[in-house]
């Protein structure tokens, strides 16, 4: 199945050269295009797994209980917890959260990284608001939009400016590899690690992890 995915797929658990010295920010130098599988790496549980473009898995997006529950887990590949997604049930609306780290309990007290939530006011729209906290009141907002009736999305900064769009990936022949394989698209200047934490956001509300 994996070299489905990736053509230059070859990196294992045990050989991989991805380090586990990622930090919960990682601000791209260039253009970098990742691919996801939808698929966890840990039997029995859901997520997905992040290669990079040269076939190395470099992220692991895992959920270790049910389908859809409140909680996900952006890790490394060696499992090292970078960013902790939980879901905040407010009335008709839900808020999700990104903390950095590992994050057990409301005795924690942490400020979340992040919040994502859907206007209150357009309930039939397909995008959501972003809040990223930046350590003072000049916060920076972004906005997750869908693109179709899949998994794919965009993601805008304030300006409008497009900084990650992942959709359905095609191999080099124009073919799809199904509806489980996609490539994101980062631009440069961007935090990495910030975008997989909304794709994690986008896969939990649209029900695919």
């Amino acid at each position: 199945m994996a070299p489905r995915v990736h053509p230059q797929f070859q990196a294992s658990l045990s050989t991989s050269s991805y380090s586990s010295s990622s930090s919960s920010s990682c601000i791209t130098s260039k253009r970098e295009v990742f691919t996801i599988w939808m698929k966890s790496l840990v039997m029995n549980s859901n997520g997905c797994t992040v290669f990079d473009s040269n076939g190395e898995i470099i992220y692991r997006i895992d959920n270790y209980h049910k389908k859809c529950s409140n909680k996900a887990y952006l890790m490394d590949l060696k499992g090292n917890v970078l960013s902790t997604i939980l879901k905040k049930r407010l009335r008709m609306f839900g808020r999700w959260e990104g903390y950095s780290g590992s994050y057990c309990s409301k005795e924690d007290q942490v400020k979340p990284w992040f919040q994502v939530r859907k206007p209150f006011r357009v309930p039939n729209k397909v995008h959501y608001n972003v809040c990223v906290s930046m350590g003072s009141s000049n916060d920076s907002l972004y906005t997750i939009e869908r693109l179709d009736g899949k998994l794919g999305c965009k993601i805008l900064d304030q300006a409008g400016n497009v900084v990650a769009e992942m959709k359905p990936k095609q191999s080099r022949f124009g073919v799809g590899l199904g509806d489980d394989v996609l490539t994101l698209t980062v631009e440069s200047n961007v935090d990495e690690s910030l975008i997989f934490g909304l794709i994690v956001v986008h896969g939990l509300i649209h029900h695919k992890l």
